[in-house]
């Protein structure tokens, strides 16, 4: 193979070994000092090239990507401010624990602090935001140099992909000439005629350089055996499934709770309140214990004995201050080991593989709970559905919305959620239900930025429709990234829920202050219908329930991409909240 230059030698070998560690894609922002890595990726006929202007509408896009498939998609940017830009979306991959490869473009070492344009310190630029970093050397046809190159390119794709999954740094040194400009192979920057002959550093291996293993981290069955212990001892128990980390499935979850009987707490994000598994479990999936858990009936309900929880912090306050509350032993089952529970009162930190430990307790233990405690939880479910069905038919609110599409997503789908309300709303009113639907939102960080990007990544990677619901400062923040519609080649039902401004600040004590309206409400009153000319979508405002099901459903069945505003008072919305949480704490006193 001929190689005009090292700086195309140094960029086909690293993009060939991303491609045999199992990479399809990648997100490319234009840019000069880039040119090496851009050109190799484009050329590479296995790896399809999204291209995004905003580099950090790239990163969310390439985030939402990761957490679809579970697999980064590397970005590419040139250097300085570029690579600056890649921050918000690496903060939220580390939060969360999604797989990410950041390739930033640099100058040579020489440059650094003297002044040069478009010239900044980008060593251990996003700090302990990153699993793994590397500045790497600048390139040489050298061989051991090469083989380095091809091992950091295997080593940055396993410790992003690892159990503590998350981003990873290779900050890619490059001097001029950037195009595939030949340079004669005497000159210093030129790859040797016999390049070809130097090996493994020319040729590499058939398949990954490296091919690393990641095992199944399992309890010993000492720990095993005290975890079943606990729970055939238990007359009441939760299983309590947070934000997916990816590690429970469906099938281990129902092992372990027609093993034990007890409820399910299943979070939105979770990927467990929805499927067919909904049906087939015993116990009873529960979606609405946001609504009911911090009622007055619930705090007279006895503690659980013991809860297992999976994934990362529930989405509800109340079932966290539910669980802090309780006195009773609590085990967190996480792969990585990480610490995800900010109250600080679980007992017991399971580092295990969470399908592996399901299925292995529910071989042990074969117990009935004391009569009554499912009985409760799904009594308290049946109240709260009928309370919401009830107010939909009378009423439309910010959650309806949420009610809705739950409701109303196509079998499959993928349905990204924006934080702020919709978040909140889909973990209070989206009800579970038997169909797969794949729910997404980026609850590591908890910003509202790039929440665009992200679900239209997420869209990018799957032929599932996709639904995104945002609210209208959301769909502010990141109207750069529906330039992905068009460049990128994805559909999606963009349900914009428009309260004119930050309607969750209604929930802080702040609300009764006068500065509230001007600093923390701050009504923006922007006409977002224009965005529909300027990137060419469909744009309807509809004024009522029964016109956005009708759009909804509409669009889900159809081709191209559709934005739905549904208007709202953020007051109003949040004083149905109030009264459908009060009906159902009466119903069940």
């Amino acid at each position: 193979m001929s190689h005009p230059n090292v700086n195309a030698l140094w960029a086909e070998t690293l993009v060939a070994e991303l491609v045999a560690g199992g990479v399809e894609a990648v997100c490319v922002s234009p840019g000069s000092r880039s040119t090496p890595l851009t050109v190799a990726f484009a050329e590479h006929p296995d790896i399809t090239v999204f291209s995004h202007l905003d580099e950090r509408s790239s990163a969310f896009f390439a985030l939402g990507r990761a957490r679809r498939t579970g697999r980064p998609t590397p970005l590419v940017c040139t250097s300085g401010t570029a690579a600056a830009n890649f921050h918000p979306a690496v903060i939220e991959a580390d939060q969360a624990g999604v797989p990410m490869l950041v390739l930033t473009a640099d100058r040579p070492p020489e440059l650094i602090d003297s002044g040069a344009n478009q010239t900044v310190d980008q060593e251990k630029l996003y700090g302990d935001a990153v699993r793994w970093y590397r500045d790497m050397p600048e390139p040489e046809a050298e061989p051991r140099k090469v083989r380095m190159l091809r091992t950091t390119a295997a080593r940055g794709l396993a410790a992003a992909t690892a159990a503590d999954s998350g981003p990873v740094h290779l900050n890619c040194r490059f001097r001029k000439p950037l195009e595939p400009t030949p340079v004669a192979a005497d000159d210093p920057a030129g790859v040797p005629d016999d390049w070809d002959e130097h090996g493994l550093a020319a040729g590499g291996r058939d398949g990954p350089f490296v091919t690393t293993g990641h095992g199944v981290p399992t309890l010993d069955e000492s720990d095993q055996r005290h975890l079943s212990e606990r729970l055939a001892a238990a007359d009441r128990g939760l299983l309590v499934a947070g934000p997916a980390h990816d590690g429970l499935s469906a099938e281990g979850l129902r092992a372990l709770a027609d093993a034990t009987g007890f409820p399910v707490l299943a979070d939105p994000l979770s990927n467990l309140r929805f499927g067919p598994h909904v049906e087939a479990i015993e116990a009873p999936v529960c979606g609405g214990y946001d609504a009911y858990l911090g009622s007055g009936a619930a705090r007279e309900w006895p503690d659980p004995e013991v809860v297992v929880r999976f994934g990362a912090s529930p989405t509800s306050k109340p079932l966290r201050h539910y669980l802090r509350d309780a006195d009773c032993r609590q085990f967190v089952v996480d792969p990585a080991g990480t610490w995800t529970e900010a109250e600080f009162t679980a007992t017991d930190l399971l580092i295990a593989d969470e399908d592996a430990t399901g299925r292995a307790v529910a071989e042990d233990v074969e117990t009935r709970p004391a009569e009554g405690w499912t009985e409760r939880f799904a009594d308290a479910e049946a109240i709260h559905w009928s309370v919401v069905e009830d107010a939909l038919a009378d009423t439309y609110w910010e959650g309806g919305v949420l009610a809705d599409v739950t409701a109303t997503a196509p079998d499959p789908a993928t349905v990204f959620v924006s934080n702020s309300m919709p978040i909140r709303d889909m973990d209070r009113f989206g009800r579970p239900r038997r169909a797969d639907l794949t729910v997404l939102g980026n609850r590591g960080a908890s910003g509202i930025d790039g929440i665009t990007s992200t679900a239209l990544g997420a869209g990018s990677a799957t032929e599932d429709p996709l639904v995104l619901v945002t609210g209208d400062l959301a769909y502010y923040h990141d109207m750069n990234g529906l330039l992905a519609l068009g460049r990128c080649g994805v559909d999606a039902t963009i349900v914009l829920v428009n309260n004119d401004g930050g309607g969750i600040f209604h929930m802080l004590p702040i609300a009764e202050h006068e500065t509230f309206e001007s600093q923390f409400r701050t009504p923006h009153g922007l006409e977002f219908s224009p965005t529909g000319a300027l990137y060419d979508l469909s744009f309807e405002r509809v004024p009522d329930r029964a016109s956005f099901v009708a759009a909804l459903e509409d669009s889900v069945g159809s081709t191209g991409t559709r934005v739905i505003e549904v208007p709202f008072d953020a007051g109003s919305s949040h004083a149905v909240r109030d009264e459908l949480e009060a009906a159902v704490g009466s119903r069940l006193d």
